[in-house]
Parts: structure tokens; sequence; C-alpha cells
């Protein structure tokens, strides 16, 4: 397998050691070509040593990842993984495009996912995807962050502080919004847990994936039940129920 030669920008030198630590260790086909701190570095580098791949901090002092692109004539010849320290840049990312991203700390089965799908993707119509995911990630308070769900007629578009909880049903989920909306999704209630998480929502049983903000009352029991803001009882799993009160007790 051809080898993908990459570079790391990244204004913490030790977040730049500690990534190429990882590929070293766990992703044998990257070579790693050079570590950048700053935008013009890297963008010095991107233009001299050619890459295929660039892991690219979106907040970097002063400036962002996307000043170094805006820097760089199209089209790009390159692939990009975006590292950040911030949930909200994350999750418009994975919701509205095809660029990967890393939160930090770096998880290493992120990490090789990540990798893979780089390999097997066409970096041409990366401009577009990056027009794309910019569109998205215009500033906006993480209580009006919006969820897009497929609908009969193309898409819904739901706020996250308005979801009560979701409930799977086999490969579909069912979202409880608060004004009492019901929306069915065929897609595993898994896949939005990962999606979340980072929001303030808790698996707490395999079947429910829960608003933390939409918690009314939590009843004791061998897993104990929760009672949400629309008055919905749910169960918790034994096997959650210690986490869940940690979420609390934090």
């Amino acid at each position: 397998m051809k080898s993908i030669r990459a570079i790391i920008i990244d204004d913490e030198p030790k977040s730049c050691e500690g990534l190429r630590t990882l590929l070293h260790d766990f992703c044998n086909d990257v070579e790693v070509v050079a570590l950048c701190n700053t935008v013009d570095e890297g963008i010095e580098k991107i233009n001299s040593l050619k890459p295929d791949l660039i892991f690219l901090d979106i907040q970097m002092k002063g400036e962002t990842g996307f000043d170094l692109l805006n820097k760089l004539p199209k089209p790009y010849t390159f692939e990009i993984i975006f590292s950040t320290a911030h949930s909200d840049f994350a999750l418009k990312a994975f919701r509205f495009s095809a660029i990967d991203y890393l939160l930090k700390p770096v998880d290493v089965e992120e990490l090789k996912k990540a990798v893979e799908k780089v390999s097997q993707r066409n970096s041409h119509n990366l401009a577009v995807r990056l027009q794309q995911l910019m569109d998205n990630m215009k500033p906006s308070a993480p209580q009006q962050f919006k969820l897009a769900i497929p609908a009969s007629d193309g898409l819904t578009f739901i706020k996250i502080s308005d979801i009560v909880y979701c409930m799977a049903s086999d490969n579909y989920t069912y979202f409880f919004m608060s004004d009492g909306q019901k929306y069915l999704v065929s897609r595993t209630l898994k896949e939005y847990e990962d999606l979340l998480s980072e929001h303030n929502f808790f698996r707490v049983h395999n079947s429910y994936l829960i608003n933390i903000n939409a918690v009314k009352k939590y009843i004791r029991g061998e897993g104990g039940q929760v009672v949400m803001n629309n008055d919905a009882v749910l169960d918790v799993a034994k096997r959650r129920k210690e986490a869940f009160i940690q979420l609390f007790g934090r």
C-alpha cells in the first residue's frame, strides 16, 4: 500500500508530537513529513512538500485552520482531518460534511477510522465539501444548534435543545420533542448517541438517549427511572446508573 504523506499543523507543539506518536504506533501507512505550529509555516510546508493529508487544528493563536485553507490555491490536492478541543466545531464537521475530525484528546480508534476513510477518498471535491462545512460553522450559540433529520419530503431541522429524548426501535430512532412532536428516522440510536453525547445527552438504557437538561426527576431503584419534562418515565439500565448519577454529581 502506498504511504500517505501527512503534515500536522497545530499551535500546540505537544499536540503535534502526541499525534505523530499515535500515527507512528497505530497507523503504519501514514508518514508524517512535517510538524507546523503556525499558519504561515503550514502553508510553506504544504507548498513545498505536497502532502496527501493534513491534520489541521481548527483554532490556532490569532488565526484558524480555515484562514490557512483560504490562502491555498484550489483545487486542493490533499485530504484533511481536522482536530479540535471544541465539540461545537466537531458536531458541525460530522453533521454537514464528508470531512473527518478528531476531538482532543485524540482517541486511537477514531484516529484509525479517520485515516482509513481518507485512504478511500478522492480529494478533488474537497473545496466543495469545505465550503459546505464553513457555511455550517458560522457562529451560533450552542442552544441554537440544529440537527438535520431525514423526512419523507427531504430534511427536517430540529433544535437540539428541543429534543427531550430519543428511543431506539430496531434500526430506527424516534425523536420526542418538547412541543409534543414525534419524528421517526431510519437511523440507529447509536449514530445519534455518537453525535449528541457532546451536547449533554446521555444513553441511560439501550433503548433511550436522553437530554440531561430535560430531566425532571430521578426515581431510585435497581437501575432507577427518570421522569422527563414531557412526563415520560424511562428506565435507567443498572450498568448505566452510576455514570448517570455521577453526571449530576459533577
